[in-house]
């Protein structure tokens, strides 16, 4: 089957990056990343929003809001008399997409990629059995595009990892599995980062093109078994290049 299609692009949903757009926003991230790279260790206050609006002159509504958010992302906690501290790391939202990126941003631990890549095992290779089994052409068209622009512009562009997100959330899509689909945003993210760590941090070189080919292939072919042993060799290959086997 020939995988040339021109559907609108889906590759620019997911930026890898997303760029603070407000005072409260550029806060939080300052914050997070202190968290997430345990400069701020869990237990630890957080300086009071008099002191911190002071010091770094912003207004307090603005640091209280960035507050909120780290809350509802798990990372902080606040109580009346002992103020707001760091939250214990079982707390965190660890697929939150903020999250993900201050993680990599900040140098992923050793075990917070083993962690990544055993989530992906546990998940993908499910996804891609459902997937093709319960595929439409549309989703077929959309997968092979995607592959095209990944082979065109290759995984050190911003649009060659782009265009693997969008591979990868079209294959969760395409399960028709609500809980599934709800994971997609944040497994294209991981995909992302674990890519763009194992190709600039790492110096990986290696092609992972034939086995994104096999995945498709396979899913084209509405092979199930086929495709969640296409997926499975896909990630281990990706976890080797991250340095994880």
């Amino acid at each position: 089957m020939s995988r040339h299609v021109d559907p609108v692009s889906p590759f620019e949903t997911f930026p890898l990056v997303r760029p603070p757009r407000s005072v409260h926003d550029k806060i939080a991230h300052q914050l997070g990343k202190a968290i997430v790279s345990g400069q701020l260790q869990p237990g630890e206050a957080l300086v009071g929003e008099e002191r911190y609006s002071a010091e770094q002159g912003v207004s307090r509504t603005a640091y209280r809001e960035a507050i909120r958010m780290l809350s509802a992302k798990g990372l902080v906690f606040s109580r009346t008399k002992s103020g707001t501290r760091v939250s214990e790391r079982r707390r965190w939202s660890m697929l939150d997409l903020d999250v993900i990126a201050w993680m990599f941003e900040t140098g992923p631990s050793p075990d917070f990629l083993r962690g990544i890549f055993e989530l992906r095992m546990a998940v993908e290779p499910s996804a891609a059995e459902l997937a093709a089994q319960r595929r439409t052409s549309q989703d077929i068209a959309a997968m092979g595009h995607a592959l095209e622009e990944m082979r065109r512009h290759g995984l050190m562009t911003p649009q060659g990892r782009g265009a693997d997100q969008a591979f990868h959330h079209l294959i969760m899509e395409a399960t028709r599995n609500e809980p599934l689909m709800s994971l997609s945003s944040s497994i294209a993210a991981v995909v992302a980062w674990t890519t763009r760590f194992a190709r600039e941090e790492r110096g990986e070189s290696r092609n992972p093109m034939p086995d994104h080919d096999g995945v498709f292939d396979a899913i084209v072919a509405g092979d199930g078994d086929k495709a969640h042993a296409a997926m499975l060799a896909l990630i281990r290959n990706a976890s080797a290049d991250a340095g994880m086997l």
